[in-house]
C-alpha cells in the first residue's frame, strides 16, 4: 500500500448468477436429501461447487484483482440457520478459504512480483443488534451482542485456520454488529497468539448519507478506530459517484488505509446493475485524482471487466498518503 493502490475484486454473487445453478446444483450429492430448500444459499457452493468458486476467484485475479474474498458472506450460525446449516460453518468457511488459497497461491507463483492475497469475508448477517424488527416493540432485539460474538468467532477462528491473509467485517450497516465482530477478533488473536490485518468496511444506505443504524460517515469511522485496523472505508448501497461524498469525510481523519468497493451504480427497476465499467473505472478516477483511498474495487453488478477496467485507471495513480493524522 506504500508503493500502489491495491486491487479488490468485485461481486462474487453477481458471477454466480451466470451460471443459473438450479436447486439440484446447489445441492450436490451429499446434500440431495437435505430437508429444505437450499438454492439461494450461495455459500454452500464452495462444498457443493467449489471448481465455480475456483474460476471466479480466478477470473478475478487475471483481471488484477490483489485481493479475493472468501466465499463466506453469509457463513455464520446466524445467517445459517435460515437453511438449517448451522452445523456446517466451520466447514464453510474452512473450505471456502481452502480453494481461494489455493488459486491464490497459484497465482503468486506465476508472478512473484505481484503477491495475491485472501480475505475472509465476515459479512453483517441477517439480524440487527441495534433496532427492533418489530414496529410495535422497539426494545425487542432478534439477536444479542453475545449471539453475533460467539458466531462471529467460530467463524474468524475457522477462517483463519484455513489460511487467510486479511479478515474484513464487510457491508456493516449496524456498527453494533461490527463490534461484535471486532471484538470476537480480538479474542481469538489472544487466544491464538497471532495478528492478522483487518478492515472494515461500511454501508451508506441511502441519500441520508448514513448507516442503517444512522451514523455518518465520520461517526462510523470514530466508533470502530479503537481497533487496529489494516483499513476502513465502505462498500455496496452506492455507486461510485455517489460514495464518493463519504470516502471525502473520512480520508483526512484517518491514519488507516482507506478501501472502497461500490455497486455498478444503483439498481435498475428489475434489481440489475448496468454501469459498463468503462463508466465506473471513470467515476473512480475522481477518487484517485483526490488521492481519496488506497485499496480499490467493486461490490455488487461488478464482474472481471468492472476490476480490469479500475485496475488500469488505478494503476496511473498514487496511492494515498498512510500518516499518523490523528
Amino acid at each position: 500500500m506504500q508503493k500502489r493502490i491495491l486491487v479488490l475484486d468485485g461481486a462474487m454473487g453477481t458471477m454466480l448468477q451466470d451460471y443459473q445453478f438450479s436447486e439440484e446444483d446447489f445441492r450436490g450429492e451429499r446434500f440431495k436429501d437435505f430437508p429444505v430448500l437450499l438454492k439461494g444459499n450461495n455459500d454452500l457452493l464452495s462444498l457443493t461447487q467449489p471448481q465455480a468458486i475456483a474460476k471466479i476467484h480466478s477470473k478475478y485475479f487475471e483481471a488484477g484483482a490483489d485481493f479475493v474474498e472468501t466465499n463466506t458472506f453469509s457463513s455464520t450460525t446466524i445467517a445459517m440457520a435460515d437453511y438449517q446449516m448451522e452445523d456446517l460453518v466451520y466447514e464453510l468457511n474452512f473450505e471456502s478459504v481452502k480453494i481461494a488459497r489455493k488459486v491464490a497461491d497459484e497465482f503468486t507463483q506465476k508472478e512473484p512480483h505481484k503477491p495475491r492475497f485472501v480475505i475472509g469475508t465476515l459479512g453483517p448477517t441477517n439480524r440487527t443488534a441495534s433496532m427492533s424488527p418489530d414496529v410495535n416493540d422497539p426494545g425487542y432485539r432478534a439477536v444479542t451482542f453475545d449471539d453475533l460474538r460467539i458466531a462471529y468467532k467460530q467463524q474468524a477462528e475457522a477462517l483463519i485456520d484455513g489460511g487467510v491473509d486479511v479478515l474484513m467485517v464487510e457491508t456493516v450497516f449496524d456498527t453494533l454488529n461490527a463490534k461484535a465482530a471486532l471484538f470476537a477478533i480480538e479474542e481469538v488473536k489472544m487466544e491464538k497468539n497471532i495478528d492478522i490485518p483487518i478492515m472494515v468496511s461500511g454501508t451508506i444506505t441511502d441519500a441520508s448519507g448514513r448507516t442503517l443504524s444512522g451514523q455518518t460517515a465520520e461517526a462510523f469511522l470514530i466508533s470502530i478506530s479503537h481497533i487496529p485496523l489494516l483499513s476502513v472505508g465502505f462498500n455496496c448501497a452506492l455507486g461510485a459517484n455517489l460514495l464518493q461524498p463519504h470516502l471525502e469525510a473520512i480520508h483526512n481523519k484517518t491514519s488507516f488505509a482507506v478501501s472502497a468497493h461500490p455497486n455498478a451504480g444503483l439498481p435498475n427497476a428489475f434489481g440489475e446493475y448496468d454501469e459498463t465499467p468503462e463508466e465506473m473505472a471513470t467515476q473512480i478516477e475522481e477518487y484517485l485524482k483526490k488521492n481519496l483511498v488506497n485499496i480499490i474495487g467493486g461490490c455488487c453488478g461488478t464482474n472481471p471487466a468492472h476490476i480490469k477496467a479500475i485496475a488500469d485507471v488505478a494503476a496511473k495513480y498514487r496511492p494515498r498518503k498512510l500518516v499518523d493524522c490523528c
